[in-house]
């Protein structure tokens, strides 16, 4: 499985493996242990995993997430060791730590919080993407 695979749906919680296309949407099935199958309308917004990034302060501006999840992977080990639910001030840590150079002006405490979420969400369920 590769992270083009993967998208995140607006309504809905979770991860997503994309099945296949319909006529007008896609369908999908979630990452979890329930493997629950959706079909979505072409009006449906769904975001890939392999287009969203992160911005930074750096000239890049952003930083794709594939390179920030792997970041997570070389710098937590196995763990990650926060959840979602976890203070601001740990999860704004946790992301200085992984990423120095994160924008905290547009990167929101909501943003990290998806991420620590679909972080942990991919390493239980397609560990290989993070490798």
């Amino acid at each position: 499985m590769e992270l083009k695979e993967i998208v995140s749906m607006s309504g809905k919680s979770g991860l997503f493996k994309i099945v296949g296309p319909t006529r007008s949407g896609l369908i999908l099935e979630s990452l979890d242990a329930l493997k629950a199958k959706v079909v979505t309308a072409a009006s449906s917004k769904v975001s890939v995993l392999d287009e969203i990034s992160i911005y930074v302060t750096s000239k890049e501006n952003t930083v794709p997430l594939s390179e920030v999840l792997k970041k997570i992977k070389s710098v937590c080990g196995d763990t990650i060791g926060l959840t979602p639910d976890a203070s601001e001030v740990e999860l704004r840590a946790f992301m200085k730590k992984v990423l120095p150079d994160y924008d905290e002006q547009r990167v929101y405490i909501s943003d990290i919080k998806k991420l620590v979420r679909w972080y942990i969400t991919l390493e239980k369920y397609a560990a290989e993407i993070l490798s």
